[in-house]
């Protein structure tokens, strides 16, 4: 699965991904940027093409989750019937997100400490969601390790599949990913006899270690997240060349700047030339002067100077 990735897992970055990895052979299941649930019912109008655009996908893109997330369970509803119309394949709840402004609101990691409130959601999510698969993305627990209470909580409301970060919310990033939890998550699951599909998220590298967790953990599945950053051969087993890293980020910038002049600055690419642009001599110049573009047109520029073109 590819992890749904604030600012940097749009439309654009989705479908560059889906060009490449299938076209290789990748085979996964996308997942938007998280959006909230409270927006879509209350957010004016610019504030809905705002939203609506995070929403936004291209069929090459399928399989493909709407993340939603919010702390009142009629808003979620709400949100869930808007993803079936808008033809999503699935819906996930966050209930793992760290930020403190969503904190703030009762939502993301926060309902590791309500439980009632979670389950409520989720039972919310699936009456808006129709036939669409509702699932949960979340952490091992709050401040320490929670799985023991807190999964089956979740697991009462029959979601589709949880998605476990292997670190609690006071970790954050700052520890590794302890995946002997998700281990201990699948025996929990199964132990209760549920259908749910567990799935396992922390510090995958590539799609080799993403194959590697699944087997030793018997997971159903693996989230990539930060692994993928600038490569998006990265859901199949395919090795590009520097020419080709290349060419996928001039043709990122240009898919970027097409589908977010006006909603994105466009310093939200300059998160992604530090990955594209490393391990070879002169990456760390030529990311230099990428940091300075403001347009596509600028970073292909620079980048044809660099290939001599």
């Amino acid at each position: 699965m590819l992890a749904p990735m604030e600012d940097v897992t749009d439309t654009a970055f989705r479908s560059v991904i889906a060009k490449h990895s299938k076209g290789k052979g990748g085979e996964y299941v996308t997942f938007t940027e998280f959006t909230s649930a409270d927006g879509i019912v209350f957010a004016d109008e610019k504030g809905q093409r705002k939203l609506r655009k995070k929403l936004q996908f291209e069929e090459s893109e399928r399989p493909i989750v709407a993340q939603i997330f919010s702390a009142t369970p009629e808003h979620i509803r709400k949100a869930a019937d808007l993803v079936k119309e808008l033809g999503f394949d699935g819906v996930d709840i966050n209930m793992g997100c760290p930020d403190r402004a969503v904190e703030k609101q009762g939502a993301g990691a926060s309902l590791i400490k309500d439980p009632k409130l979670a389950q409520e959601i989720i039972y919310a999510a699936k009456e808006g969601a129709g036939c669409l698969p509702v699932s949960v993305k979340t952490r091992i627990g709050y401040e320490k390790n929670e799985l023991s209470e807190w999964l089956p909580t979740l697991l009462e409301t029959r979601p589709a599949a949880v998605t476990l970060h292997a670190r609690t919310r006071k970790e954050l990033s700052k520890v590794p990913a302890r995946w002997e939890l998700i281990k201990e998550a699948v025996a929990i699951r199964d132990s209760l006899c549920s259908q749910t599909l567990i799935i396992g998220n922390g510090d995958v590298q590539n799609i080799e270690h993403a194959q590697q967790l699944a087997e030793e953990s018997e997971a159903d599945g693996v989230m990539i997240g930060r692994g993928i950053f600038g490569n998006p051969w990265g859901m199949s087993n395919y090795k590009p060349t520097l020419e080709e890293k290349l060419e996928a980020l001039i043709e990122h910038t240009k898919l970027f700047e097409k589908e977010f002049t006006g909603t994105k600055s466009f310093a939200t690419m300059r998160k992604h030339f530090s990955s594209y642009v490393e391990g070879f001599s002169g990456a760390k110049e030529l990311r230099m002067q990428l940091m300075k573009c403001d347009m596509a047109k600028e970073v292909e520029k620079v980048i044809r100077g660099y290939q001599g073109l």
